[in-house]
C-alpha cells in the first residue's frame, strides 16, 4: 500500500478509487468457540479447530478433521457459515497467533472449537478477497502486534475488532479474488500432478524391485536372473564421525562442509557447517544415508564434504551402479523401522546397513532401472520447481496488490 495515496502498487485497469480503511469489528461479529467434554469429540457435526485454520488456505466442510457431538441449540449458536472468518486464538509463537482462514462451503454449516474465534459475516465483502487480505504481511503485523502474553501469545475478540485494514470497492474485491483464485487453481493442478507422479513412482518401484516388471535387452532378449546380495557386497559404507569441536564453525570459514543428518530435506543435501579438520569425507555423487533419527533418509551429495555423526556415505562397487543403489534405498526406506534400535533416539549401525539384502540385476539392467526412475524424479523435481516459482510469484503479487 502506498501511504501517500492509500492505493496498492498494482491494480487492474478501471479501478482508481482510493482504498478505504475499516475495522474488523464493522465487518465481523466475534465469538469464542465450544469447549466440550472429552467423550463428545469424534462424532457429530464437523468441528473447526486450530489445525484446520493453519493447514488450509480456505476451509470447507469436507476439509475439516474433527467433529463434536452437541445439541442443535449449541450448533445454532456456534454455526460457521459461508463467508465467516476463523482466527487462531492463541499460539506459542507470535508469528502464528491470529492466523485466519475463511469458510467457503455454501452447502453445509460447521461449528468451531474454543481455541478458535469465529468472525461472523455481518457486512458486505468478498470472502475470497478478505481471506487473501488477512494473509498479507500488513494484516498479519496488525494482528500480531496487538497480541499479548509471554510464554503463550493470545488475541481476543476486542483485539481483533480493533484491527484496521484498507479495502477496495466490492467490484475490485471481486476482480482481485477472481484473479488470485485462478493462480491458486494453477498451484492446485501442479501439486496434484506432483502427487500423482509420486504415487506412480512408488507403485512402479514396488513392481520393479519385486521383479513383477522386468526390463529387456534392446533386442528383446531377457536380462539374466537377479542375484540376492548383502548390501555390503555391492557398496562401500563410510560411517560419519564429527570433527573436533574446536574446528567446527557455521560462519562459512573452513575448507570442508560438514554433512549431518539434519542437513537432508526432501532428498536434498544442504550442509551448513564448516571445518578445516575433516575426519571422513564424501564426494560429489555419493549417497548420503541418515543413520540416526530420522533413520533412512537419503540424498545424493552435491558437495565434497566431511561426513558428520548421524550419517554415512555410500559408494558403489564394481558390481553396482550408484543410481540403482540410490533408488533401492528410497524403496527400502520404510523398512528401516524393523531394523533401527534405541529408546531415547533410534539408530542403525554399519553392520545393519551392510547386512540388508538387495536384489541385484546385471549392470545393464541396473542402468535401465536407474534411468527410468531418475526420469520420474526429474519430472517430480520439475513440478516442485514450478510450484516454488508460482508460490513466489503469488507472494510478489500479494505484496503489490495489497501492500
Amino acid at each position: 500500500m502506498r501511504k501517500e495515496d492509500n492505493t496498492p502498487a498494482l491494480r487492474f485497469p478501471g479501478f482508481n478509487d482510493k482504498w478505504k480503511y475499516n475495522t474488523l469489528g464493522n465487518l465481523l461479529e466475534f465469538k469464542n468457540g465450544i469447549n466440550a467434554k472429552k467423550e463428545q469429540y469424534g462424532k457429530g457435526v464437523k468441528f473447526i479447530n486450530v489445525l484446520d485454520v493453519l493447514e488450509n488456505d480456505y476451509i470447507t466442510y469436507d476439509k475439516i478433521i474433527g467433529s463434536v457431538d452437541v445439541d442443535e441449540n449449541t450448533i445454532d449458536k456456534n454455526a460457521v457459515r459461508y463467508g465467516d472468518i476463523l482466527f487462531q486464538r492463541s499460539s506459542e509463537t507470535r508469528e502464528e497467533v491470529g492466523s485466519a482462514s475463511v469458510y467457503l462451503d455454501k452447502e453445509k454449516i460447521a461449528t468451531f472449537g474454543g481455541f478458535v474465534i469465529r468472525g461472523k459475516k455481518i457486512a458486505d465483502y468478498v470472502p475470497e478477497f478478505f481471506n487473501k487480505l488477512l494473509k498479507t504481511d500488513t494484516a498479519r503485523d496488525s494482528i500480531t502486534s496487538r497480541s499479548g502474553g509471554s510464554t503463550r501469545f493470545n488475541v481476543g475478540q476486542e483485539t481483533l475488532s480493533s484491527v484496521n485494514l484498507a479495502f477496495p470497492s466490492f467490484s475490485e474485491q471481486l476482480k482481485i479474488a477472481s484473479f488470485l483464485t485462478s493462480v491458486d487453481e494453477i498451484l492446485t493442478k501442479l501439486k496434484k500432478q506432483k502427487t500423482l507422479l509420486e504415487q506412480y513412482k512408488k507403485g512402479v518401484m514396488q513392481k520393479i524391485f519385486s521383479q513383477e516388471i522386468r526390463f529387456n535387452v534392446e533386442n528383446r532378449e531377457e536380462f539374466p536372473e537377479w542375484k540376492v546380495k548383502k548390501f555390503g557386497d555391492v557398496a562401500e559404507i563410510i560411517l560419519g564421525q564429527s570433527p573436533e569441536s574446536h574446528s567446527y564453525n557455521s560462519e562459512g570459514i573452513g575448507k570442508y562442509l560438514i554433512q549431518g543428518n539434519a542437513d537432508i530435506t526432501n532428498r536434498i543435501s544442504n550442509p551448513r557447517g564448516w571445518t578445516n579438520d575433516p575426519t571422513k569425507e564424501c564426494q560429489v555423487g555419493d549417497i548420503i544415508l541418515t543413520v540416526r533419527a530420522p533413520v533412512g533418509s537419503v540424498a545424493k551429495s552435491n558437495h565434497n564434504a566431511c561426513i558428520g555423526r548421524g550419517v554415512c556415505g555410500i559408494r558403489n562397487k564394481s558390481n553396482s551402479i550408484i543410481d540403482y543403489l540410490y533408488q533401492f534405498l528410497i524403496y527400502f526406506e520404510p523398512q528401516w523401522i524393523r531394523i533401527e534400535q534405541g529408546s531415547t533416539f533410534t539408530a542403525i549401525s554399519g553392520s545393519d546397513i551392510r547386512s540388508i539384502e538387495i536384489q541385484l540385476p546385471c549392470l545393464a539392467e541396473q542402468t535401465k532401472i536407474a534411468n527410468f526412475l531418475s526420469a520420474l524424479d526429474d519430472k517430480i523435481n520439475h513440478c516442485s520447481i514450478q510450484i516454488d516459482k508460482t508460490e513466489k510469484w503469488k507472494k510478489g503479487l500479494l505484496q503489490k496488490m495489497f501492500c
